[in-house]
C-alpha cells in the first residue's frame, strides 16, 4: 500500500488519530514563525483534514489547502462546508496545482517525511511563494521507529535538521533557521507493543 491508498482508507478517523500524536502547539509554533497576518493567503501543502488550513482561516488568511488524498480532502470539505476564503486542490508535493508567486506563506506539516524528494517538495514550495515570503515546516527528527514506516506507510524516517537547513539553503531561501518545536510527536504500533516519541522541528525561510 501506498502513502494515497493509506490516507484514503484513514481520513475518515483522521481527526482522533492526529490528536494522538501532536498538540495544537505544533500549529502555533508554525503561525508564530511565519508571522501570519490576517488577509494574507497562505498553501497548506499536504492538508490532511485541516489542522493547519483551520487554524489559518481562523486567524483570517484565505487558504489553498492542496492534498494527494481525494478523502482527505472530503473530510476538509465537510469540516469547512460554512467557511469562506478556502479553496481544495488534489496535488502532489512535487508539482503543486498552484502558480508561480501566488501565495505569502507555505506550510507542510508532517508532510515531508511522506514524499519521495523533500528537496523538489521544497523547491516547489519556494516556487509559489511571493517575494518575501516564508515556508514553514513542522516534521520529525531522524528517528529509529520503523513500524511507522510499515503501519503509517512513512518514507521517511524523519529528518537530520543540518539537511533540512541545506535543503532550504539551496532553494533559495533566506534567514533559515531550523529549531526544536519543544514538542514530541507521539505513535503506538498497532502490531505490537511499540511506542514511539520523536522530537519535532520547526524550519522557516524567507524567499
Amino acid at each position: 500500500m501506498n502513502s494515497k491508498k493509506y490516507f484514503n482508507e484513514i481520513a475518515h478517523q483522521w481527526d482522533n488519530m492526529q490528536r494522538s500524536f501532536f498538540s495544537e502547539t505544533v500549529k502555533d509554533k508554525a503561525f508564530s514563525v511565519a508571522g501570519v497576518k490576517k488577509g494574507k493567503i497562505a498553501a497548506d501543502i499536504g492538508a490532511g483534514s485541516g489542522f493547519i488550513s483551520g487554524g489559518l482561516i481562523g486567524k483570517g488568511l484565505k487558504v489553498i489547502a492542496v492534498d494527494q488524498s481525494e478523502a482527505m480532502l472530503g473530510e476538509m470539505r465537510k469540516k469547512f462546508s460554512g467557511a469562506e476564503g478556502i479553496e481544495y486542490r488534489l496535488g502532489e508535493a512535487e508539482k503543486l496545482p498552484i502558480p508561480d508567486e501566488a501565495v505569502d506563506y507555505a506550510f507542510a506539516n508532517m508532510y515531508i517525511h511522506h514524499v519521495e524528494s523533500p528537496q523538489k517538495a521544497i523547491k516547489e514550495m519556494v516556487r509559489i511563494l511571493k517575494p518575501g515570503g516564508k515556508v514553514v515546516i513542522t516534521d520529525m527528527d531522524e528517528h529509529q521507529y520503523k513500524f511507522l514506516k510499515e503501519e503509517q506507510h512513512d518514507r521517511w524516517m524523519g529528518f537530520k535538521r543540518e539537511d533540512v537547513r541545506r535543503w532550504f539553503e539551496e532553494a533559495g531561501l533566506n534567514n533559515v533557521i531550523v529549531d526544536c518545536i519543544g514538542e514530541s510527536c507521539c505513535a503506538q504500533s498497532s502490531c505490537g507493543d511499540e511506542q514511539a516519541s520523536i522530537s519535532m522541528f520547526v524550519a522557516s525561510g524567507e524567499k
